[in-house]
């Protein structure tokens, strides 16, 4: 693979596990710093084909039919990129620097008797959860060294609800930080200042579901009483808000081209579960490697991932 010519000055890596989740959890972020000038690079670790199809002009293109919707959700994806004004995306099995074939498929998940997010019980042998960290690791580390990024983001250990593939990536995502710290394909040696995870601060969110609740109607109620998801942090955890919205129309339109997996109805969206909730201009992060740095909100947050860097 020849290496992509790199000029910008700040450069950052996004670690995803599916196409639709980077522009949900990080749409604004990445066209605020695409319209900046940052290199912005996305990696994708599948191409979501057990994904849950939303219209149903497109339902043949489901797993246990044709099994075509990971290859229109590469289509989708393109095109979510163009609406971030992002120009630099990579799928992870199909990384080269003299790395042997691979294919990661989405591992699909199953829901558990509590309605928690579950691994399948027989997830294909080619499924993302079930590669070996290591080697998965390797790929991402070249794209590192090549890329050279001061800021990777990735999800927190429990993959934001517990989706196998979030999880997968976010192991992947650490590992390859520590490995691309070592000369190796992609390029000399490379340690990465900040790494971030994507997070949603416990008082916003409670905030929001009292006042649904208030409104008559609260479809995660259950979150009020047991454990949140653990995307869901207590606010102190939250280290960084990027407010993004000037870009709130950008990520909406990224939103919509995921269309097989994201009904857009703007200021809201809904997945398969027709749960309607706000498209976010604001997005949070929590700072796991490096010093925070720059600029402060009102909560004492930084209001730039690159804040503090030369």
């Amino acid at each position: 693979m020849t290496a992509m010519v790199i000029t910008a000055d700040r450069r950052m890596v996004l670690v995803h596990a599916h196409p639709d989740d980077e522009a949900i959890g990080n749409g604004a972020t990445m066209a605020r710093y695409a319209a900046e000038g940052v290199h912005v690079t996305l990696v994708t670790c599948t191409r979501g084909e057990e994904g849950e199809i939303i219209p149903t002009d497109l339902g043949h293109l489901a797993a246990h039919r044709e099994d075509g919707l990971g290859e229109h959700r590469v289509a989708e994806l393109a095109a979510a990129m163009a609406a971030l004004g992002v120009r630099d995306h990579r799928f992870l099995d199909e990384v080269g620097y003299g790395f042997g074939p691979a294919h990661y498929r989405d591992s699909g998940m199953a829901y558990g008797p509590d309605r928690e997010v579950i691994p399948l019980p027989d997830p294909r042998p080619d499924a993302f959860a079930l590669v070996d960290v290591r080697d998965a690791a390797q790929r991402l580390a070249a794209v590192l060294r090549e890329v050279r990024p001061q800021v990777v983001v990735t999800y927190e250990p429990g993959g934001g609800y517990g989706h196998p593939d979030h999880v997968q990536a976010h192991r992947v995502a650490m590992l390859a930080v520590d490995l691309a710290a070592q000369a190796g394909p992609g390029g000399a040696a490379w340690e990465v200042p900040k790494v971030y995870w994507n997070v949603v601060p416990e008082g916003m969110m409670r905030s929001a579901m009292e006042a649904m609740t208030a409104e008559g109607e609260n479809p995660f109620e259950e979150w009020m009483s047991g454990p949140p998801p653990s995307m869901v942090v207590p606010d102190e955890l939250v280290t960084s808000g990027i407010d993004g919205a000037a870009y709130f129309e950008s990520k909406a339109r990224a939103m919509r081209a995921h269309a097989s997996q994201i009904s857009v109805d703007s200021p809201f969206f809904a997945l398969s579960n027709r749960i309607g909730r706000p498209i976010m201009g604001m997005e949070f992060y929590r700072l796991v490697r490096g010093e925070p740095g720059g600029a402060r909100d009102a909560a004492g947050r930084e209001t730039d991932l690159f804040g503090g860097l030369p």
